[in-house]
């Protein structure tokens, strides 16, 4: 969910008179003088303006915030990474719009990455308003763009704007179900006292997604040297999967919002929130490990076991590379395998998608149905039928063209293409992109991987690689040429999604076999 949208709106609306009633006889002397002077009364109201008068607003707006907006740091695992800025206003002619920045800045590898991320909403004030308008502007790490989308009678239109590039118009979209109340569920929950369910429509990818916040047991901290009560709401978005729980005060002042486990947005001045420090994000995040893995893990076929602490039993489901067994204390022994596809399941080009078309669609990143994208691929695979060497032929071209460049991210195939370099996140991208190009249903794979970096610390360090049907599903690892990735890759979720987040931090492998 968008934790940063929060905001104050307003409504001013006009009175209308209802219609005089018509007589079924004639009128009298009486009746006629009446009349007219009721018509020159009429005559003479036509030419004052109505008196505008205030209607009912959301209880987004009703609800206790405070006055010009709020920052906050934002803390990944207790080191500052960035801050956020959210606030809400009222606008004439009875609209309101919200304004979320979030700048993220650290050391990733031996570069610093810095990613800015606007978004500007406008909606109808009155209960229930929609969502009229909205401008999201991305900079930094990832690449620049900017997304105008507006509501039409005919669903939501969407232009896409990039330095050097023409503007592009996508696809017609239907139009949004977010609401104003969405624009804040967590105030609206607290004004109401009771749990608020509506639609987000997430910035990155223009799809809406069920969020819901519930009232939880409040609790007490101390603010300032001083113990005070606080309301605590937690939301959780059908695309995060992730709880997100906010606490404030009685007058609507937001103090922390945690998500998950490791990550934790603390209110703060403008002056604080800004401050930053300059934290290295591998070293950071990797799960370190008791002793070096066996060199069987690089082999394939080949299998190595590891033996985890705080794995959530959500990701101890059973698949064709990964299998696991609960021991007594809690822990949990996983069995990771690496072997090629079986030569009599591979199948030809086009394959259908065993999830219904989920894996072949394109996307606002993944761009599969770009001319350029479609043209590259082409010319690698040519006339390849067999589905499965055309996705080793598209991931051997990926590591052979594109410039390992940790730090140069970009967020769109289009650009990964045009650009050439970038960490694993542009190698998945743009693979995955032309492996759907070449209709071969294919997803990015997140989770972490076996290194020993200069440090000489055996450990798993996140990482993201692809997994392609070819008949049946395997994996591939275009950053590191492996047309079968091996089993010293542990997955955990899909498409670079929020759901993994609890693990950082807290996972942990105290043995391995």
């Amino acid at each position: 969910m968008r934790r940063t949208r929060l905001g104050l709106l307003s409504l001013l609306a006009l009175l209308t008179g209802a219609p005089a009633p018509v007589w079924a006889q004639a009128p009298s002397a009486s009746a006629l003088k009446a009349q007219a002077k009721a018509a020159a009364e009429k005559a003479q109201a036509k030419t004052k303006a109505p008196a505008p008068q205030a209607q009912e607003l959301s209880d987004a707006l009703k609800a206790p915030r405070p006055k010009g907006g709020e920052y906050f740091g934002l803390y990944l695992m207790d080191k500052k990474v960035g801050w956020f800025f959210t606030d809400l206003t009222a606008l004439p002619g009875g609209k309101a719009q919200s304004v979320n920045e979030l700048i993220f800045k650290a050391q990733v590898g031996t570069r610093v990455s810095e990613r800015v991320h606007r978004e500007v909403r406008v909606y109808e004030a009155k209960p229930g308003g929609r969502l009229l308008s909205f401008t999201v502007t991305q900079r930094g790490d990832g690449g620049d763009q900017e997304l105008v989308g507006t509501v039409t009678a005919d669903g939501l239109r969407v232009v896409r704007k990039r330095p050097g590039q023409p503007e592009e118009v996508l696809k017609p979209l239907p139009a949004p179900k977010e609401t104003v109340e969405d624009a804040d569920q967590a105030r609206v929950a607290l004004l109401r006292g009771q749990k608020v369910e509506g639609v987000t429509l997430d910035g990155s990818d223009l799809e809406g997604y069920r969020t819901v916040t519930t009232l939880e047991a409040p609790e007490e901290q101390v603010l300032g040297g001083v113990k005070v009560k606080l309301s605590r709401v937690s939301t959780l978005s059908d695309k995060e999967k992730v709880p997100v729980a906010a606490f404030l005060t009685t007058d609507g002042k937001m103090v922390r919002v945690d998500f998950g486990q490791t990550m934790q947005a603390r209110a703060e001045s403008e002056t604080v929130a800004k401050r930053m420090d300059l934290v290295e994000v591998f070293g950071l995040t990797r799960v370190v490990l008791p002793q070096p893995l066996p060199a069987k893990a690089r082999e394939v076929p080949g299998q190595v076991k590891l033996v985890m602490k705080n794995l959530p039993a959500k990701f101890q489901q059973d698949t064709y590379r990964q299998k696991y067994r609960p021991l007594p204390d809690g822990r949990v022994e996983v069995t990771l395998m690496a072997a090629p596809p079986a030569p009599k399941g591979r199948k030809p080009r086009p394959v259908a998608d065993p999830d219904g078309g989920e894996n072949l669609k394109s996307t606002l990143a993944v761009e599969s149905e770009s001319p350029a994208i479609l043209a590259q691929a082409k010319s690698i695979i040519r006339e390849e039928k067999d589905a499965y060497t055309a996705a080793r032929m598209l991931s051997a071209w990926v590591y052979s063209n594109l410039q390992k460049d940790y730090g140069a991210s970009a967020d769109r195939a289009t650009d990964v293409l045009r650009q050439k370099k970038g960490d694993c996140t542009e190698h998945s991208l743009l693979t995955v992109a032309m492996l759907r190009a070449s209709g071969i249903p294919a997803r990015r794979v997140d989770g972490v991987i076996y290194m020993v970096n200069s440090d000489g610390v055996p450990a798993l360090y996140w990482h993201e690689w692809v997994e392609a049907y070819v008949g049946e599903w395997t994996q591939l690892d275009p950053t590191f040429n492996q047309p079968v990735a091996d089993a010293t890759h542990f997955a955990v979720g899909y498409e670079g999604n929020a759901e993994i987040t609890p693990l950082i931090g807290s996972l942990q492998v105290t043995d391995v076999k």
